[in-house]
């Protein structure tokens, strides 16, 4: 039993042998058979690597802002909804307002809660621009929320936000980036268009998901963008709540519902006119976007992992046809039908580990390319690395299977006569 396990080890290794002596005398032929699988692994790492890098971030800054938060919105939906083509039961609830924020954060239920709008815009400041960026309608409890501090300068005062002044705490990177070495605390730039006296800079916290565009570029009073601004009142007005933390998220949401019921003199039979959105809900829809964007990517590399493995048969066939000869020798020097087919599934399994390896590579590198260039920590999916290595291998062994029967069903005496 052990000679035999001992034998077939030899085999195996006598195969892997053989196997790269054929890659190395076949370059070009062994890269284009690899091409295939290697964009297909490729494309799969890739796409796991932004797509890990994202999801870790949004836990992040889910985290940031505690697993107890929570937002009421006017309808809560899963994609953005027309703000022109309302539907009917969406345009009959009435917008979100500012008492009914007031209202909430007096519970004794909750420790924050605000009224927020947000638009997206450019800021500029004598030549020098940004890219489109978040811009917050808010009050000096932004950071309640979103966590982060001041680096330089003040919030709003009380005065301020009531009569909504024209005033903007920005973002420190923005800051360096509009300003240079000037100081930008009480210089006026444009946000959207709208001129904005500096008066304070922010700095996000580090582990806050903030690819190019979706950061928190500014934020300033809510009354302020209220009347500077067109807000979208369905998708870009809500009201942010923190519980305080004795208080569990089903008794603060309990407590939030009853407050705008009777704000809203609904009757018991009557269904809620506002949605209520929790940290989970948020991740959900992350969730499924993400999904649905993977399954796809994932379909793309599959029939490029089908690409290759007929490339991988195509090319084999083409070696069992170029190597009869040498399968004709090997037979009459007492190879079996199952050693001769044991070489070729090696070797395809080898073609194909080798591509499946590369495309890892190759994956991991573009991917840790574009989550930098997202400005994304990820650590690199291990786990899929080793899934990735095994469909590889599969690959060329199911695809090889039929070049090796047919390599392993030749006549020795007809394979000797070959030329």
């Amino acid at each position: 039993m052990f000679l035999d396990r001992l034998l077939r080890l030899t085999t195996i290794d006598e195969n892997v042998v053989i196997a790269l002596d054929n890659l190395r005398a076949n370059k070009l032929r062994s890269a284009l058979t690899m091409l295939g699988v290697v964009i297909g692994v490729a494309t799969v790492m890739t796409m796991a690597s932004i797509v890990r890098g994202v999801r870790e971030q949004i836990l992040n800054t889910l985290e940031v802002a505690g697993p107890s938060t929570f937002y009421v919105m006017k309808v809560f939906s899963q994609q953005p909804l027309n703000p022109e083509a309302l539907p009917k039961w969406v345009r009959i609830r009435p917008d979100l307002a500012e008492a009914e924020a007031a209202a909430i954060d007096r519970l004794p239920e909750i420790q924050y809660g605000a009224i927020w709008n947000q638009i997206m815009g450019r800021m500029d400041y004598q030549g020098e621009r940004t890219q489109l960026t978040s811009v917050y309608g808010a009050n000096a409890g932004f950071t309640t929320i979103m966590g982060g501090e001041l680096s330089a300068g003040r919030w709003f005062t009380p005065a301020e936000e009531r009569s909504g002044s024209a005033v903007a705490v920005i973002l420190d990177s923005h800051a360096h980036r509009l300003f240079g070495r000037l100081d930008p605390i009480g210089k006026t730039l444009l946000i959207a268009g709208k001129p904005v006296e500096v008066i304070g800079l922010y700095e996000p916290p580090a582990n806050i998901f903030t690819p190019p565009g979706a950061e928190t570029g500014a934020i300033v009073p809510y009354r302020f963008a209220d009347h500077a601004y067109y807000i979208d009142k369905t998708n870009m007005l809500f009201i942010a709540v923190k519980p305080h933390d004795s208080v569990s998220v089903a008794a603060a949401q309990e407590a939030v519902t009853v407050q705008l019921r009777e704000l809203r003199k609904l009757r018991p039979a009557d269904g809620n006119t506002f949605d209520l959105i929790t940290q989970d809900q948020i991740l959900d829809v992350f969730n499924n976007i993400t999904g649905v964007f993977f399954v796809v990517m994932l379909v793309l590399a599959s029939v490029a992992l089908l690409v290759g493995g007929i490339g991988v048969m195509a090319i084999m066939m083409v070696s069992v046809t170029d190597r009869t000869r040498e399968i004709g020798v090997r037979k009459a020097l007492g190879a079996t039908r199952r050693d001769i087919m044991m070489q070729f599934l090696i070797e395809a399994a080898t073609l194909t580990g080798f591509g499946g390896i590369i495309g890892i590579a190759v994956g991991l590198l573009v991917g840790r390319g574009a989550t930098r260039l997202l400005n994304i920590e990820a650590s690199p999916p291990w786990g899929l690395t080793l899934i990735a290595v095994g469909v590889s291998v599969g690959i060329g062994l199911v695809f090889g299977v039929l070049p090796a029967r047919r390599a392993s069903r030749l006549d020795p005496i007809e394979a000797l006569r070959y030329e």
